[in-house]
């Protein structure tokens, strides 16, 4: 359990390494992918992070994968919002 618990804390790392450095391409395509590697490695430290018993670091990256979500969740409804169709009254 323990291998399984410190491969999923490196790759939460390599996650957010990732994702940091996607945002730094100048191409916006990657810019969503980004958002799904925070919001993913952020889960997956904090599951490390509480099983060794890290409370801040596990409530850090608990606010870290919230406010992805609340990214991804406004992305979303803006997008839906745009899809709508106008009613001409």
């Amino acid at each position: 359990m323990k291998l399984l618990i410190d491969v999923l804390g490196w790759s939460g790392s390599g996650f957010l390494v990732l994702a940091y450095g996607l945002t730094l391409i100048e191409n916006n395509k990657y810019v969503n992918y980004s958002k799904y590697l925070n919001l993913f490695g952020a889960i997956i430290i904090a599951i490390n992070c509480y099983y060794y018993n890290a409370l801040p670091s596990f409530v850090a990256n608990l606010i870290w994968s919230v406010m992805a979500t609340m990214t991804l969740y406004k992305e979303k409804s803006k997008h839906h919002h745009f899809l709508k169709p106008k009613l001409k009254v």
